[in-house]
């Protein structure tokens, strides 16, 4: 499996599996603070995917912080996942594969410079939301809600069924 097509894949499922969290989200009994907490959790995933594709595509993206002041509804952030979302997997698709080992300069929100290839980028930005559906997966779990599976291997299952075949 090549940088792209592993990535690509990545991509894929981590799309999905956004959309399951919000759905799973909206149904789970959570405390009005720990909802707070799960949004806030989720927020801060998505501003952080937004900072790196900024730093993707060579602009400013105008964070101070690793999350926003203010918490979006769950309507909006859905919203906004789902286009950042299409547009990782929309970018990696399109990325020859010389440019996944190209080095990108930025500075991070508290000022200090970084350098990072683009595949280095993406692979935080996918390690990054996957540890952090997870810390909203415990809350879920407090409250008896089954948190979505956010397994590579059940995404590949699911969009390749006959990998489960022998």
């Amino acid at each position: 499996m090549s940088t792209s097509t592993l990535l690509t894949a990545l991509y894929e499922q981590k799309a999905a599996i956004d959309r399951e969290f919000l759905a799973a989200l909206a149904a789970a009994p959570l405390s009005p603070e720990n909802r707070h907490v799960a949004l806030r959790t989720l927020n801060h995933i998505h501003t952080v995917d937004r900072i790196f594709a900024a730093h993707l595509r060579g602009e400013r993206h105008g964070f101070t912080a690793s999350n926003t002041a203010d918490t979006p509804t769950l309507d909006d952030l859905r919203a906004s996942f789902e286009q950042v979302d299409g547009w990782y997997v929309d970018y990696v698709r399109a990325l020859r594969p010389e440019q996944f080992e190209e080095m990108v300069s930025f500075r991070f929100t508290d000022g200090d410079a970084g350098r990072m290839s683009r595949e280095e980028i993406l692979a935080h930005v996918i390690h990054h939301g996957s540890h952090h559906r997870g810390n909203v997966g415990m809350l879920m779990k407090q409250v008896d809600a089954a948190p979505p599976r956010d397994l590579f291997t059940r995404y590949l299952h699911q969009a390749e069924p006959q990998r489960r075949e022998l």
